[in-house]
Parts: C-alpha cells; structure tokens; sequence
C-alpha cells in the first residue's frame, strides 16, 4: 500500500514537472509572437531596433547575456528570478525577431508556424517513447551546434546563397536532433522530479532550451521555404 503511495506521488510529481516545462515554453513563444507583431506594427520601436546597429546588436548583446546569466547562475537563482529572465529574453526575442514580419508575407510565417509544430510535436514524441539513448550522441550534436555557428559566422562575410542554403538545412535537422534529446532530458528529470526549488529551476532551463530548439526550427525552416517580400 505505502507502495503504491509513492509511486502515485512520483507519477504526480513527474506530471506537474513536465507541465511547468512545457507550460513555461509556451507561455515564452506566445511573448515572443505578441512582442515580435507588435514591434513590427509600431513604427518607432522598429526604427528604434532595426534603424541603427546600435539598437539591434544591443538587443541581440541584452538575449545573448540573459542567456549566459540564467546558465550560469541557475543553481543560485530563485525560481521566480529564473522563471522572470527566461520570459523577459522571449520578450527581448520576440522583438529581434520583428523583422520576419516585413521580410516575409505573413501566410509563409503561418504556414512555417504550423509545419514546425508538426516537426517539434513529432520529435517531442519521439523523444519521450524512444528506447534509444540520445543522450550517446549529446557530443556529436554539441560539435554540430558549434560548427552550425561557425559557418553561419563565415557566410556573414561570403553572404553565399547556397552555403546558406546548406546551413538552413543542417540547422533544421541538427535542432530537431536537440529537440529529440532535450525531450528526453526532460522525460528522465521528471523521473526524479519533486516539488523543491531546485525542480523549478530545471524546469525553467529544460522551457529554455525547448523553446530554443523550436525557435531555431522555425526560422531555419522559414529562411528555406519563405518566399521573400520583392
């Protein structure tokens, strides 16, 4: 009996844990979709961020150091200071991210939308249900991220279509490579999840990196399928 107890405690636990996951990703994608159309509707903040350098790079320094702060300082953090970093760089993104509005038509942007869920949802369920350990080939993906970056750095200067063509395509299937392992980091953490502070946090980080691979999914899709405004 005392068992089954705390195998129904567990199994609550693991439940709530996987919902503040995935509530927390998409509470961050619905910021970054609201931020993102209103900063393209609002004629001053767009020019605010994409009429100088200055204010885009200074978004983009502002995402790339909340990043940096929540990896880094996640065990010290509280989960509210956590939770609130992670929604304030989807708003940050959200607004970077305006410009998708005006480069492409927003039937593409739907569409995009939509065939990433598809991607994200099916990987995700690959993720949880696979017997295979994705964790064996965490190196592989960690060596593909980083030369995903440096190719992507390289062709700022070449501004090669077909190298970026190649990257969008190595970066749709290296991101939903990650989706598929931080799913099922996920899977494994809710295993042990209770209701401490320490399990809101992962939870906090877990929506991050989620949110990310989904990001990252959507706009590499859309660079390859987005018919460009003319």
């Amino acid at each position: 009996m005392e068992s089954t107890i705390t195998q129904q405690t567990r199994s609550s636990a693991a439940r709530k844990f996987m919902t503040r996951v995935y509530g927390w990703m998409f509470l961050a994608l619905v910021i970054s979709g609201v931020a993102a159309l209103f900063t393209a509707t609002s004629r001053q903040l767009f020019y605010l961020i994409f009429g100088t350098r200055f204010g885009f790079f200074a978004l983009i320094i502002a995402e790339v150091a909340l990043v940096w702060y929540l990896s880094a300082n996640i065990r010290n953090l509280s989960p509210v200071t956590a939770t609130m970093t992670f929604l304030v760089y989807s708003l940050l993104n959200g607004m970077s991210l305006a410009s998708i509005f005006i480069v492409y038509p927003i039937g593409n942007i739907v569409n995009v939308f939509f065939v990433t869920a598809l991607m994200f949802g099916a990987m995700t369920i690959y993720g949880m249900f696979t017997k295979t350990d994705i964790n064996s080939f965490a190196r592989y993906l960690s060596m593909a991220l980083i030369g995903l970056i440096i190719a992507s750095v390289v062709n700022l200067l070449l501004r090669s279509s077909a190298l970026d063509w190649l990257i969008s395509i190595f970066g749709v299937a290296l991101f939903t490579g990650l989706t598929a392992w931080d799913t099922q980091k996920v899977v494994r953490s809710a295993e042990y999840a209770d209701s401490s502070e320490a399990y809101k946090k992962v939870a906090v980080f877990a929506a991050l990196n989620l949110y990310l691979d989904f990001v990252n999914i959507f706009l590499y899709l859309l660079r390859l399928f987005g018919n460009r405004r003319r």
